[in-house]
């Protein structure tokens, strides 16, 4: 992966608007308005990849400032939702190729039938609120994103879980015995995620389960460190994102990881130096879990994409800038 060098500054003045927004709400009707949404964002030069479900809608899309402002428009009409919010951030070149709207029996994979964030969910925190909560001795602290997040930063004193896709946090969650309404009597519990989607439906979840107080970050991970300044800061390391940028730090400026297209991990400046980095093909976490062939694939895939880029195209293998990607060295992510 090429390394990132722009500055916060060029980014803001890109024309490249990414839009990531999320809504738990109930679409008995989704199947239907899949055509409406696709029809609205290409009428416009919208791409990117929506999810309909049941339970509502989660992606991100980009476009010109024109055309995610009119798509933005039209979705919140199609869903009857005028709260429908969004996150945005800025690309030098578009990350998408084409409009996808898929779907989906969860907008955001769990596997635990009847949970329902519109109906019980936890206390939201603002990012302002939230060093006090989790700085409180009775308060649980969990991240829920998967290990490979978690490796590049969290919150201190946080509980990793250690999964490997949001599917895994109900088990992760059940065998713990500190973890029980008994066990939790007179505490709290508080969540976060990168943008507040993960927490949000664990939230659900945990309070299924008969824990009462339970409590998680408004805007996730991302708008705390755009919100709370550095130095009254209480999150370490970087944060991961699904997109080009790959992770970000406090005022979400850029972050230092670049992501390895054979399993798409993050990788830092001490993985890269190791012999076992091959752009394109291996890096420390992957290198022994792929044969020879494999690699010889993944080589072919990085000599096209690096004629590509050469000629001043995006290839159809380059992931690097797609948001949205997940890192796939053990098995599919949610």
């Amino acid at each position: 992966m090429t390394p990132v060098t722009e500055s916060r500054t060029q980014i803001d003045t890109t024309p490249i608007i990414v839009a990531a927004l999320y809504k738990f709400m109930a679409l008995p009707n989704f199947d239907a308005l899949r055509q409406p949404i696709l029809q609205a964002c290409q009428s416009v030069d919208v791409c990117g990849t929506l999810l309909l479900a049941p339970e509502g809608i989660n992606g991100t899309i980009a476009g010109s400032r024109a055309g995610i402002d009119a798509a933005l428009n039209s979705i919140r009409e199609l869903l009857n939702c005028t709260d429908l919010e969004h996150k945005e951030s800025h690309a030098v070149e578009t990350p998408f190729y084409r409009m996808k709207v898929k779907l989906k029996k969860e907008i955001v994979t769990m596997g635990v039938p009847g949970i329902d964030p519109t109906q019980t969910v936890g206390t939201y925190v603002a990012p302002e609120d939230w060093n006090a909560l989790i700085s409180d001795p009775d308060v649980i602290v969990i991240d829920t994103r998967n290990d490979y997040e978690v490796g590049i930063g969290t919150f201190q004193g946080a509980i990793d879980p250690k999964t490997e896709t949001f599917r895994d946090f109900p088990t992760w969650f059940a065998s713990q015995p500190d973890l029980t309404p008994d066990a939790l009597a007179g505490k709290k519990v508080a969540m976060f995620c990168t943008g507040g989607i993960r927490c949000e439906k664990a939230t659900a979840f945990v309070k299924q389960q008969g824990i009462s107080d339970v409590f998680h970050l408004k805007g996730g991970i991302l708008k705390y460190l755009e919100t709370v300044p550095a130095e009254d800061s209480l999150w370490q390391g970087e944060c991961f994102v699904f997109d080009q940028r790959v992770s970000v730090k406090h005022n979400l400026e850029l972050g230092s990881y670049q992501v390895c297209h054979a399993c798409r991990q993050p990788v830092d400046s001490v993985a890269i130096q190791s012999w076992k980095y091959v752009i394109g093909v291996s890096c420390p976490a992957c290198y022994d879990a792929h044969d020879e062939d494999r690699k010889e694939r993944f080589r072919e895939r990085q000599r096209q994409i690096e004629l590509a880029q050469a000629k001043g195209r995006m290839h159809i293998g380059d992931q690097s800038r797609a948001p949205g990607t997940k890192p796939a060295a053990k098995k599919s992510h949610a």
